[in-house]
């Protein structure tokens, strides 16, 4: 066990609480961090390649009759996504009362409805894992909770409780509904801290306890083969009155100390913050390179989505070309769409008002919802857009309805997603095709469950055998592309890219190692028009007189001035002189 590490856990404890509760929480970690039963496999060559791909799903996406949805969601994957993905980021398996698993009753049990833990390691042997450490927050009806309200120690100090007349209007607020809510306990009615809902109470990480709790639970889930830990709602962590209660310095200083434990019991695992607020404030989770590992591009999905929708790139690639590298030994985790809504807090000061609300006025039209969130002044502000992906690009901003253009819009918003540096990740439902699920809002109430379907397994399957269906079509292209892009070494989440700006109809990007060795071009159309490409404007591009796309295995002279793009076609460029090309020139079979 390294000694500086542990000496680092001991220096940030003492920053965060007093001596004495400082002394007891570093003794307690050290403790559990000896008693853990490392596995020889936590040791590899390289945290991550071109091969990783991040495949996020529910537990419950697909239901099976006399099967466990677990066991269930083992088959798809071993059947349709085997030889494309290999991270599985299975959403909160926990047992749960609200807000579809991220209200935790038990942080340590596989909800007995999806399965056991033997189900999620049998998934983790094909698979590396991605678990939830939903730290912010616990469900009213968890043990914790209950013990809380008999006063029971030490529970009876886990939570923020306050008088209720406070002026809380500095509190930075995710979401409309009130911050303090009652809870009825042996010593009478009192108000706690409820930053999501009323069933979602927060924990008082000020109490040492609480965060040695939580050291016990993320060691659980690396024993139990979580490679990534997804901090959820992070940001919110700490509570100080007087301020807005978000990215404080202790939440980032926690943040380090739970990066530092798992340096210590797996040394290539990886930490992701989820903070879906704007793009600065979202990178500064990488700390100075002892943070995160990894963050979400949470810009990336609204700029995608307004680039196609209004056939209109200039604002993804203005972002682009301004987007500072990810610090050495962290990335990004790039994503179009998850079981949440597409945030438009993260294109503050990126996009126009004016392009926001057209936006959103969009997809309404597609009929998604959209949620708000509560300001300091009492105001309401568009907080996320509620659809899903594959209805969102049914049709353009300029069309006059439905077009035929809805896979190879959406199609092109994957490959743009693909080519940028970091880590892929595909929500299951935008693997699948998945439309929107107006029948879910309406049964639930609530409208992310717009893209939050559980699909019959077997009528699923019937789509996809069909080979007829978007269902089968999207998959088939999707899980082809993912094949041939992992073969690739330009398409390393460490490769730097070069973004290229060729006018607002196209989105360009050189990806490339420091030896100009494996060099990959990638130009996206944007628009429902046949385009013509001017070669000669791309610099670069006669370092090699042929090129080879590696998306059709078409090819193209450097020399050539034009070049002709369908619409929505991308071109994935390598020289045919890669030494893999003999590979990549292989067709793939269904």
């Amino acid at each position: 066990m390294s000694q500086q590490l542990l000496e680092r856990i001991q220096s940030r404890l003492s920053g965060l609480y007093d001596t004495e509760s400082a002394a007891q929480a570093y003794s307690q970690i050290e403790a559990m961090l000896q008693a853990y039963k490392a596995n020889s496999s936590d040791i590899s060559s390289s945290r991550w390649s071109q091969d990783d791909v991040m495949l996020i799903t529910y537990g419950d996406t697909f239901i099976k009759e006399g099967e466990m949805p677990l066991k269930t969601l083992q088959t798809f994957l071993q059947k349709h996504v085997k030889q494309a993905i290999n991270n599985v980021h299975i959403l909160p398996f926990f047992p749960y009362s609200s807000d579809d698993g991220f209200s935790v009753i038990d942080y340590t049990m596989v909800n007995p409805d999806l399965g056991d833990w033997a189900d999620v390691e049998a998934i983790g042997e094909d698979y590396d894992l991605m678990f939830d450490l939903v730290v912010n927050h616990i469900s009213r009806e968890s043990l914790w909770f209950t013990d809380y309200k008999a006063n029971n120690a030490p529970y009876n100090e886990f939570f923020v409780e306050m008088e209720g007349t406070e002026d809380v209007s500095q509190v930075t607020r995710p979401r409309n509904t009130p911050l303090l809510v009652p809870a009825y306990t042996h010593r009478g009615r009192k108000m706690v801290w409820a930053t999501f809902s009323a069933d979602q109470i927060d924990l008082n990480f000020k109490n040492h306890l609480v965060l040695v709790k939580m050291v016990e639970v993320l060691l659980l889930y690396l024993e139990k083969g979580s490679r990534t830990i997804r901090l959820d709602a992070i940001a919110f962590l700490w509570k100080e009155l007087g301020t807005n209660c978000i990215h404080l310095p202790q939440t980032h200083e926690v943040v380090k100390l739970l990066r530092d434990i798992m340096a210590i019991v797996k040394p290539n695992s990886i930490l992701l913050t989820e903070t879906n607020v704007p793009h600065a404030e979202n990178l500064s989770y990488f700390g100075a390179q002892d943070e995160a590992h990894m963050v979400y591009q949470f810009a990336l999905a609204p700029l995608i989505l307004h680039a196609l929708h209004r056939s209109d790139g200039s604002y993804l690639t203005k972002w682009a070309l301004e987007l500072a590298p990810p610090p050495d030994g962290c990335t990004f985790l790039n994503f179009t769409a998850s079981h949440d809504g597409i945030g438009v807090r993260p294109v503050e000061g990126i996009l126009p008002k004016r392009e926001v609300e057209d936006l959103i006025t969009g997809m309404h039209r597609l009929e998604g919802f959209v949620s708000t969130k509560s300001n300091p002044d009492g105001s309401e502000s568009p907080y996320e857009i509620n659809i899903a992906l594959f209805s969102a690009f049914r049709e353009t901003y300029n069309s006059n309805g439905p077009d035929q253009w809805q896979v190879d819009r959406f199609i092109c918003s994957q490959n743009i997603m693909m080519t940028l540096q970091g880590i892929p990740a595909f929500y299951i439902h935008s693997l699948i095709a998945t439309p929107n699920d107006r029948d879910g809002v309406e049964q639930t109430g609530r409208t992310r469950s717009i893209n939050r379907k559980s699909w019959d397994y077997d009528y699923l399957q019937a789509l996809i055998d069909s080979g007829r269906t978007s269902n089968a079509e999207v998959l088939k292209r999707l899980t082809n592309i993912l094949q041939r892009r992992k073969k690739h070494k330009s398409f390393h989440p460490d490769t730097p890219q070069k973004i290229l700006d060729l006018g607002s109809d196209f989105f360009a990007l050189w990806r490339d190692d420091k030896d100009l060795k494996f060099p990959l071009l990638a130009i996206h159309n944007l628009t429902p028009e046949i385009k013509l490409m001017d070669l000669s404007k791309i610099e670069g591009l006669d370092r090699h007189s042929y090129w080879v796309n590696l998306l059709d295995n078409g090819g193209v002279s450097s020399v050539e001035e034009r070049y002709v793009l369908q619409p929505y076609q991308s071109v994935w460029l390598m020289p045919e002189t890669v030494d893999d090309v003999s590979a990549l020139w292989a067709p793939f079979t269904d």
